[in-house]
């Protein structure tokens, strides 16, 4: 009995059960279990499924659409603007077949009396109108695109509204018709031209965890399923309304409006945190009355999104300080008065600023240092609407501005970044006219 005693004491301990469970998701936040593995000993382990092939099967497909690690992945305005941006997309291929269609009949598709170089020739000359339009917007605006993204968004598509239009008009102008069609395809250049660059704007906004090629590439998953529906319904709609004008133009015309009504609802959704010319003029006005900074989502529905000839449509209040101030100035534009008293500024006010500021008649020029940088262009702005906002309130002189400056532009600054804006830079139109300034003092120090 000892010696039983004895051998059951040194048996060894039961072995414990191990288990290990597998997730599946591309966010910490977005996982599912599908499987439970247990393990009860050497020789024994159970596999528990706990998902079905059809959820897997539809998460596979749904992060072709959708960004890895959505939705923490990106800012909360993604959501709502590839939403509005997918419909318009979608309205987009439908009136697309309406005029290509229209587009092809007037070119002779479908005649005995069309021939081959004819068409290719006519199709030829709205290519050709088309690459020339796009360089030559570029040349003009191209600097601009990214200081007003959802201005030029809305003008983009805009255009694109009008191409089209060009191209369902065409067949009824025979005698203009390679004109018409040119002028369809330059305004669709200009589509082209700022719809990429204001779309490559975006991505970067959206962008939380350096993603911007994979939220670029869901994207265009996203583009292309809204082309194949769209072309599927506008191949239906054409069927439909072939030989019918006016419902064509019915149908065309309601579908436009459609369009132009989701692009706007798309750019309204977005709250672009970083700094141009309007945006910094409404936070720095409200800064001014109540010594906070307004948050990027409050100054979104702030904000004008319509073209400034449409400002008096839009019904949405906004700040008018920016427009009286203007940036990178030439020198030599200016007048012998103006001249003399910007060099009698650079020897007091602005001895250590890489900027020189100029008021007269209520509009504040900004001259900039050859040597200044992104930051220093955003102080020059905002001192610029410093001292238009102060002449505004009592005609102070520009000795205000800069001890408003002293005292307030680092709070203002750090209290924008704590609120989520990117002061880096001023969003703004290319400054290619600049200067160099050296002030001679009596002791042959410069400065």
């Amino acid at each position: 009995m000892e010696g039983d005693q004895k051998v059951n004491s040194t048996s060894p301990a039961p072995e414990p059960e191990m288990m290990i469970e597998e997730w599946n998701g591309t966010s910490s936040t977005k996982l599912t279990k599908t499987a439970t593995i247990t393990s009860t000993s050497h020789s024994s382990i159970s596999i528990q499924r706990s998902s079905n092939a059809f959820t897997h099967i539809s998460q596979r497909i749904l992060q072709a659409f959708v960004p890895e690690g959505y939705p923490t992945s990106v800012t909360p305005d993604y959501f709502p603007f590839q939403v509005w941006d997918s419909l318009q997309g979608l309205s987009t291929y439908v009136r697309m077949m309406l005029s290509t269609q229209a587009l092809l009949s007037a070119i002779g598709v479908g005649e005995k009396s069309a021939t081959v170089i004819g068409a290719t020739f006519q199709w030829f000359l709205r290519d050709l109108t088309g690459m020339l339009g796009g360089v030559l917007f570029t040349c003009y605006q191209g600097s601009n695109l990214d200081s007003n993204a959802k201005m030029w968004r809305l003008v983009a598509d805009l255009m694109n509204d009008l191409g089209m239009l060009m191209d369902l008009v065409s067949p009824l102008f025979p005698s203009a018709f390679v004109f018409i069609v040119c002028l369809g395809s330059l305004s669709r250049s200009f589509t082209g031209v700022a719809s990429g660059a204001t779309r490559a704007a975006l991505t970067q906004h959206f962008a939380l965890e350096n993603n911007a090629a994979d939220i670029a590439a869901k994207e265009g998953s996203q583009e292309t399923l809204a082309t194949m529906i769209g072309m599927a319904l506008g191949m239906l709609l054409a069927r439909l309304t072939i030989g019918h004008s006016f419902a064509i133009w019915i149908s065309f015309l309601s579908l436009t409006m459609f369009h132009m009504y989701a692009n706007y609802k798309a750019v309204c959704c977005l709250s672009l945190n970083t700094l141009n010319c309007e945006r910094c003029s409404i936070v720095l006005s409200h800064f001014v009355k109540t010594g906070q900074v307004l948050s990027p989502k409050h100054v979104s529905s702030m904000e004008h999104v319509l073209p400034l000839w449409m400002t008096s449509w839009n019904l949405k209040g906004g700040d008018s300080l920016y427009k009286q101030v203007r940036l990178g100035v030439r020198v030599s534009s200016l007048d012998s008065l103006a001249m003399v008293d910007l060099l009698q500024s650079a020897g007091s006010h602005y001895k250590k600023e890489k900027y020189l500021l100029q008021q007269k008649g209520g509009i504040i020029r900004i001259i900039t240092h050859k040597d200044s940088a992104g930051a220093d262009i955003l102080q020059s702005f905002i001192h610029a609407l410093v001292m238009a906002k102060l002449d505004d309130q009592d005609g102070s002189m520009s000795s205000e501005s800069q001890s408003w400056m002293d005292k307030h532009y680092e709070v203002f600054v750090l209290k924008l970044q704590s609120s989520g804006w990117k002061t880096e830079r001023l969003l703004s139109s290319s400054v290619v006219w600049r200067a160099n300034w050296l002030v001679d003092y009596s002791d042959g120090k410069h400065d």
